[in-house]
């Protein structure tokens, strides 16, 4: 059900990983500092490790480091080892294992996570596909400021995808997305204002004006 624009971004948005400003890391120092317990050291390894900042890339590596930190309830490292395990990267793919590590960052509202779960329930990635569960976790992620999620959301409301049709939500999630910068969004939004019933396109605006005085102060 998701487009194959979607698709290809799939797990599309792993953390938002921090850059390092130098050229290079002291990977002696820093492993030293990471094993002896510092979380900071370990994300700075891990982080660097996948992509390739100042060390040569190695998944593998990130891997180690990422399930450590996530292993100690680190939110953002347990999404890292999701995409992880769903993509087969540095660790042998394995679907169960990414769903489990999304579920433990998801319920903490990490709405990467969130949307991730998402998407396997959308497409049947290595759990059956239901679209009741997909909407779920779309409308967690959507609430949670999730772009690409309030995309989907408005589709899936526009379609009827494991929910009756809902015109108003469907515009009120798809122009959310499109104040934020999404342009398959934009788009989407203009052929709504031209084809919606007035009185039904006013109360989607509405919602959208509060949605966004809500969120994004």
């Amino acid at each position: 059900m998701i487009n194959g624009k979607n698709r290809a971004l799939l797990f599309g948005i792993l953390v938002a990983l921090t850059m390092l400003a130098h050229a290079g890391i002291n990977v002696g120092d820093l492993e030293t500092c990471a094993l002896s317990g510092d979380r900071g050291a370990q994300r700075t390894l891990a982080e660097s490790y996948y992509v390739g900042n100042g060390v040569e890339k190695n998944y593998a590596q990130a891997a180690r480091w990422f399930l450590l930190l996530a292993q100690h309830g680190d939110t953002r490292s347990q999404t890292s080892m999701g995409l992880m395990y769903a993509r087969g990267w540095g660790v042998a793919k394995n679907y169960a294992e990414a769903r489990k590590w999304w579920r433990l960052a998801a319920i903490k509202n990490d709405p990467g996570a969130q949307y991730n779960l998402a998407l396997m329930a959308s497409n049947g990635w290595g759990v059956e596909q239901n679209d009741a569960e997909a909407l779920k976790w779309y409308i967690k992620a959507a609430e949670n400021g999730h772009v690409l999620a309030q995309n989907n959301l408005g589709l899936i409301y526009r379609e009827g995808w494991g929910t009756p049709p809902d015109q108003v939500a469907a515009y009120m999630w798809t122009a959310i997305a499109a104040e934020q910068g999404d342009e398959k969004a934009q788009e989407t939004r203009k052929h709504f204002e031209a084809t919606l019933d007035p009185r039904a396109l006013n109360t989607a605006q509405q919602r959208v004006h509060d949605w966004l005085q809500k969120h994004l102060k």
